[in-house]
C-alpha cells in the first residue's frame, strides 16, 4: 500500500509533485528536446535534424521495403537498465504505473512489442518486449529532464547511467515506424499530437501514420503489416480492436493496400532509423509514396481529427513544420533528400530548398 499524507485532491506530497512534473514534461516537450539534443553535440544526426543515429544507420539511398530483412532472437538478454525507480512516488515500482494512477493517457496498454536489438540496415535484429518496457525507461528520463529543467544545469543520474542513447544494450528500445507519406502531386499527411491522447510526444508535429512496431498475436515481425494498420486507424480512424481470430492477409483494407502496392501506385521505402534526444525513442523512418488516384481511392474518408490529435495536408516542399517530433523531422529531411527517387513525378521547378 503506498504511503499517502493526501492533500485535498487525494494525493501524497510526492504523488502531486509528480503529476507536475509530468505536466512540465506535456507542456513543453519541444524546448525540452532542444535541451536534450544538446547533452550530445558529438552524436551524429539524421539529416541535419535533432534525431541522433550512427552513420551506418542511414542508407545513402532508399531501400524498396521488401529489401529490409528482418531477423528474430527468442530470448534476447536483459537490458543494462530496465525498470529504473529514479524519480517515483513512494509506492509505486515502475514509471508505467505512476503514469496509469495519476496522468492516464487515452489508451495505455501493455501491449506485445518488439525490441530492436542490432541494426545494420537493410538487416534489422529483434526480439520480444513489452510496451512499457520502453516507457519506463524513455518517458522516465524525460520526465528526469523537466524536472530539472531546460537550462541542462541540474544533474541527470538516470540519463548518465544510460549512457550513449544508441546503445541498444543498453535499454530496451522497442521500435516505431514513423512513415512519410507522399502523394505523387507534392503533398504529404500531417499530424499534431494532442498531449491529452497520446503517451508520447504529445503538442509536436509529426509525419503520419506513426505506430510502435507491435505484433496482433504470434505471427513473426511484419514492418508493412504494422504500417497498414496504422493507415487504417491514423487516416481512416479504425478502431484499434481486431477482435479474436482476426487474420490480416484477410483484411479488406490490407488486400486493397498491398493490390495497390503490387500494382506499383504505393511504393514503400526504407530510409533509415535515429533515436530521439529527449525520450530515446527509436524509430523506423519510413516513406510512402502513393498515387493521388490510389490516395483518393484508398483514404477518400481521411479524418481530419483521430484519436491522436489532428490531421492535415501539407506541401512537401523541404520546410519542416515547428515544434516537430525529431523522428517526422528526419523522415521528411530524407525524403527531401531522396525526392527525385521517391518522387520522380514532381517538377524540377518545385525546390530545391536544401
Amino acid at each position: 500500500m503506498r504511503n499517502r499524507d493526501p492533500g485535498a485532491d487525494g494525493l501524497s506530497g510526492d504523488e502531486a509533485r509528480w503529476r507536475a512534473g509530468r505536466a512540465a514534461l506535456d507542456a513543453a516537450r519541444g524546448p525540452l528536446g532542444e535541451t536534450a539534443s544538446a547533452l550530445y553535440p558529438d552524436v551524429p544526426r539524421a539529416a541535419g535534424t535533432p534525431l541522433l543515429c550512427r552513420p551506418e544507420w542511414i542508407p545513402e539511398a532508399p531501400v524498396p521495403l521488401e529489401s529490409v530483412r528482418l531477423e528474430w532472437e527468442p530470448r534476447p538478454g536483459p537490458p543494462a537498465v530496465a525498470d529504473p525507480a529514479d524519480g517515483l512516488p513512494s509506492g509505486y515500482r515502475t514509471y508505467a504505473e505512476a503514469m496509469a494512477a495519476l496522468a492516464p493517457p487515452r489508451v495505455f496498454e501493455d501491449r506485445p512489442s518488439y525490441r530492436l536489438l542490432a541494426a545494420a540496415p537493410p538487416v534489422l535484429r529483434l526480439g520480444p518486449a513489452r510496451y512499457f518496457d520502453g516507457v519506463n525507461v524513455g518517458e522516465a528520463v524525460a520526465h528526469e529532464l523537466a524536472a530539472a529543467g531546460t537550462d541542462g544545469a541540474h544533474a541527470l543520474p538516470l540519463r548518465d547511467r544510460i549512457g550513449d542513447p544508441r546503445d541498444l544494450t543498453r535499454r530496451a528500445a522497442l521500435p516505431a515506424i514513423t512513415t512519410v507519406t507522399l502523394m505523387a502531386s507534392g503533398s504529404y499527411v500531417l499530424h499534431r499530437r494532442d498531449p491529452a491522447k497520446v503517451a508520447h510526444a504529445g503538442g509536436l508535429y509529426q509525419v503520419m501514420p506513426v505506430g510502435v512496431f507491435q505484433p496482433l498475436g504470434d505471427e513473426p515481425p511484419d514492418m508493412w503489416a504494422c504500417m497498414v494498420r496504422e493507415y487504417a486507424e491514423e487516416l481512416l480512424g479504425t478502431a484499434e480492436d481486431y477482435g479474436d481470430g482476426f487474420v490480416q492477409a484477410e483484411w479488406p483494407f490490407h488486400r486493397e493496400m498491398t493490390a495497390a502496392r503490387e500494382r506499383g501506385r504505393v511504393r514503400p521505402y526504407f530510409l533509415g532509423l535515429g533515436v530521439d534526444p529527449l525520450t530515446f525513442a527509436l524509430d523506423l523512418l519510413t516513406a510512402v509514396v502513393i498515387d493521388d488516384d490510389a490516395f483518393g481511392d484508398l483514404f477518400g474518408g481521411l479524418v481530419s481529427v483521430n484519436d491522436e490529435g489532428e490531421v492535415s495536408l501539407a506541401p512537401f516542399d523541404g520546410a519542416v513544420p515547428h515544434p516537430a517530433q525529431p523522428a517526422g523531422a528526419a523522415a521528411l529531411a530524407l525524403a527531401w533528400r531522396h525526392r527525385r527517387t521517391l518522387v520522380p513525378e514532381l517538377s524540377p521547378r518545385r525546390g530545391p530548398r536544401g
